[in-house]
């Protein structure tokens, strides 16, 4: 298996299980049991020894990029009604199949609320070793959110979906969120509003539209 540094690296985004727990809309507590009993304890160990983990700064656990994108898928199949033992047997099925240590940040995810499936050589096949050939209705939302690069990886995440204005990158801000097609940081839009400072004024200051400030006020807004 070809391995990409699953520690911390450049372009490969920093996030904290706050961070994750504001990105995904997950309670903090929530995140840190799955990151430390799945994906470091179980997945981590047994695929590289290790953990998917870093320490910050000694203490603070870090994840990149790819990791976020796979809680988040995780969390999305876990509402289809998928059970977390079938979503860790297929994970593992996966990993060997598409020969990544990342499966769940991979475009050929799929589930329809039953099983997972995802999809290779043309076919769709059922995540459970079987490989059998299903022809279902197939629910791709779990990518609404997920714009994905050339090798099928996610590439760009919309914590708010596709339409809005904030994109999480990370090659842009160490992966935090900002404006789509700026490199301008959502969280300095919303400190300057609880500063007192006026949206038009944060709108001319920055370049930026009404709307696209607004909509960084408000992610912040529902995240707390």
């Amino acid at each position: 298996m070809t391995i990409i540094n699953h520690k911390r690296e450049i372009g490969s985004g920093v996030y904290t299980i706050p961070d994750i727990s504001r990105l995904l809309g997950f309670p903090k507590q929530t995140v840190a049991r799955y990151l430390e009993q799945y994906w470091d304890e179980k997945l981590g160990k047994k695929l590289f020894s290790d953990t998917y983990s870093w320490s910050a700064d000694g203490r603070i656990k870090a994840v990149n990029f790819y990791v976020l994108i796979e809680l988040y898928t995780f969390f999305s199949l876990q509402k289809f009604g998928v059970t977390t033992r079938q979503i860790l047997k297929a994970r593992e099925h996966i990993a060997k199949e598409l020969n990544t240590p990342y499966p769940f940040a991979n475009a050929g995810l799929l589930t329809d609320g039953k099983k997972i499936w995802y999809e290779f050589k043309d076919s769709i096949i059922s995540a459970d070793g079987s490989r059998q050939t299903n022809i279902i209705k197939i629910i791709r939302d779990f990518s609404k959110k997920i714009e994905f690069g050339n090798n099928k990886l996610a590439k760009r995440f919309f914590p708010t979906g596709k339409d809005s204005a904030i994109v999480v990158d990370p090659h842009h801000k160490f992966g935090q969120p900002i404006i789509k097609g700026t490199n301008i940081n959502t969280e300095v839009l919303f400190s300057m509003y609880k500063s007192g400072e006026p949206v038009e004024n944060i709108g001319i200051l920055y370049d930026l539209t009404e709307r696209e400030v607004e909509e960084a006020i408000q992610f912040y807004r529902n995240a707390a």
